[in-house]
């Protein structure tokens, strides 16, 4: 068997891949060496910017699958029969730090599905938390700006994280939940997924609701001590990826079933309030959980880099049956993911494989750019309308239109009945047994002593006593307890 020959990236044959070209034995390299600088050159370029946010990583493709009848909510053809199965791609990560970090650390994990359709690619982004740090993303660079390593000092100051949070009490919810048992996943396997905003569904007779997604582990939640992630950062800082690699390779496939809240579009004005906080939570006790489906991770990208690190999901990107709602995280996401994406990537990500329609042809009038690779053929037109048997509109919108009235401006968001940014914090923190109660103070203790400044302290003490009295006293004593050691 003849072996296969080594080109050039032209498709030149290579002679020598051990020696560089030189003016004599032991002269000076050549700059005519083609073979050199290409290899050079390529090295330097093989990374891209990573993620700003959610830059480590690790994914899988998979499969949906039908289980439940949702039709009466959503014409999503996806969605359409029980059985009906779907390939998808699941992209997981930790939020705050860079791509060499460890896996096991105390972060939201993001939770990204990238359904393959016969629509279109429908991608649905969210984290393993139902509630999210703020409610508006006009405050989002700043949000991350204080959990990044310091400009300065070049690591996460509890000074920044702590005064940012010190300074926005919507987030005292989702520090309660990233503090308790849960913060710190054992493994991608064992969480929970969650759409987290609120989406709209519309069915085939116009009609509109407002869905939650929540995609519950069929393995089990379990969770690290802040010890145990410690030890295993530690020894292993690829711990998720390893298993979520060595578990599917060995036919132990990951499978989470799919539930939904509904909430007919009418209620939403006179709700207790504001269901489009991300900030909070719809208690099952109004809109229990509907069952929906099945989704199970079978298969391994080939290769880290070009399907996971080059994964782009945009929230934006909704198939017939399914649109946005009014939540304000949920509308700057619809720009500032596809943005990041063309920064990163390129315009024509999109033709890229892990991110190209699967189950259809994308066909629009896109043209040219970096990398581009779709001639359109000759003669292609590519402007709209034409009369040349172009693609055309359907007229025939994704979802339902949204109501809306008043002034242009920069309003806060709508207050209902029972809006409270410390309300569901307590709730949680009462839900908590009392094993998980010490825990949960250790944890916010241990980061919150550590501020400098005794004015950020109180400010933060005090978003916890206003969640619940109990809650507030065990974390203010466990804090000046900690500062006087």
């Amino acid at each position: 068997m003849s072996k296969r020959v080594l080109t050039t990236e032209s498709g030149a044959p290579v002679a020598d891949n051990q020696n560089s070209a030189s003016a004599g034995i032991g002269g000076p390299l050549l700059l005519q060496d083609q073979h050199l600088l290409e290899k050079l050159a390529r090295f330097n370029r093989e990374r891209i910017p990573e993620r700003v946010v959610h830059a480590r990583g690790s994914g899988a493709y998979g499969y949906f699958e039908v289980t439940d009848d949702v039709t009466g909510f959503t014409h999503a053809d996806f969605l359409s029969s029980v059985g009906k199965r779907t390939q998808l791609f699941l992209r997981f990560s930790t939020v705050a730090d860079s791509l060499g970090g460890a896996d096991a650390v105390r972060d939201p994990r993001g939770f990204a599905v990238k359904f393959y359709t016969e629509q279109g690619n429908y991608d649905l982004v969210g984290n393993n938390t139902p509630v999210f740090f703020i409610k508006d993303p006009i405050k989002f660079p700043d949000f991350i700006h204080s959990q990044k390593r310091d400009p300065f000092t070049g690591r996460q100051e509890p000074d920044n994280v702590w005064d940012f949070w010190a300074h926005s009490p919507e987030a005292t919810h989702q520090v309660t939940w990233l503090m308790g048992d849960r913060g710190i996943p054992a493994s991608y396997r064992h969480m929970n997924g969650y759409g987290s905003h609120t989406y709209q569904w519309t069915n085939a007779e116009g009609e509109a609701f407002f869905v939650k997604y929540h995609f519950k582990t069929n393995q089990g939640v379990r969770s690290l001590s802040s010890d145990q992630a410690a030890e295993l950062a530690g020894k292993n800082p690829n711990s998720h990826q390893t298993d979520l690699l060595q578990a599917i390779e060995r036919g132990v496939n990951p499978s989470w079933t799919l539930h939904v809240q509904i909430m007919p579009a009418a209620d939403a004005a006179e709700y207790r309030f504001n269901p489009f906080d991300l900030t909070k939570v719809w208690p099952h006790r109004d809109y229990p959980l509907q069952r929906v489906g099945r989704l199970v991770l079978d298969r391994n990208p080939d290769n880290v880099f070009a399907e996971v690190e080059q994964a782009a999901f945009s929230p934006n990107n909704f198939v017939p049956g399914i649109g946005p709602s009014p939540d304000k995280m949920l509308q700057g996401r619809l720009f500032a993911y596809a943005d990041a994406h063309r920064y990163r990537l390129g315009v024509n990500h999109t033709l890229l494989a892990v991110n190209a329609p699967k189950a259809t042809t994308a066909q629009n009038y896109g043209r040219d750019g970096l990398m581009a690779s779709n001639s359109q053929g000759r003669g292609a037109k590519n402007y709209e309308p034409n009369s040349y048997d172009g693609p055309t509109e359907t007229g025939h919108a994704l979802s339902a239109p949204l109501s809306v009235t008043g002034y242009t401006g920069t309003h806060e968001a709508p207050q209902h009945a029972k809006d409270d940014d410390f309300y569901q914090a307590g709730e949680l923190y009462r839900l908590m047994s009392s094993e998980e109660r010490s825990r949960l103070v250790a944890n916010i203790a241990g980061g919150l002593s550590q501020v400098s400044r005794d004015d950020v302290i109180e400010k933060n003490l005090a978003h916890f006593h206003a969640a619940d009295p109990e809650y507030g006293r065990r974390v203010e004593e466990a804090v000046h307890a900690l500062r006087e050691d």
